[in-house]
């Protein structure tokens, strides 16, 4: 029994030859578009974890402290906001240092009922010779993100 290759034989084997070369390239792309769902998934899940971020740093507020001078002899100590949020029920404890300011005056102003975006309370220092030029404070305050925030600071006169 001789076996002979007809032209109907030559083009199945020809068909086989693209259908196999068509499955493996179909694979292939399929393997690059589940590839390409995933980073796609995975950069969605940042995008929205970097927008709840930016959503709840909205809400935070960022109370600090620096001395200004005002013309050759005047000194105050400047407590304000730069964060977004509202600073509520904001409070001063001096750590070390507080000769510096007047006991009264800090008493009379806090704690803060509200500090809001961009907006400060300035306190006069009475500096002489003798006076410490290094104040520790401690700010407490809460706002829309957290209650009891605080933050220690080491200021120079």
């Amino acid at each position: 029994m001789a076996f002979t290759l007809t032209l109907s034989d030559v083009a199945a084997f020809l068909a086989l030859i693209v259908a196999v070369w068509s499955v493996i390239q179909t694979t292939r792309f399929n393997k690059r578009q589940n590839a390409f769902a995933e980073t796609a998934q995975r950069l969605n899940e940042m995008l929205i974890a970097r927008e709840a971020a930016d959503a709840e740093g909205q809400q935070a507020a960022d109370v600090s402290a620096n001395f200004i001078k005002i013309g050759k002899n005047d000194c105050r100590l400047k407590i304000f906001n730069r964060g977004p949020g509202v600073a509520r029920n904001v409070r001063l404890e001096m750590l070390r240092g507080g000769d510096l300011l007047s006991r009264g005056e800090v008493e009379k102003k806090f704690p803060l009922a509200m500090l809001e975006r961009q907006q400060n309370v300035d306190l006069i220092c009475f500096v002489h010779l003798g006076s410490d030029l290094t104040m520790e404070v401690r700010l407490l305050w809460d706002d829309d993100k957290e209650q009891g925030r605080s933050k220690e600071l080491v200021l120079h006169l």
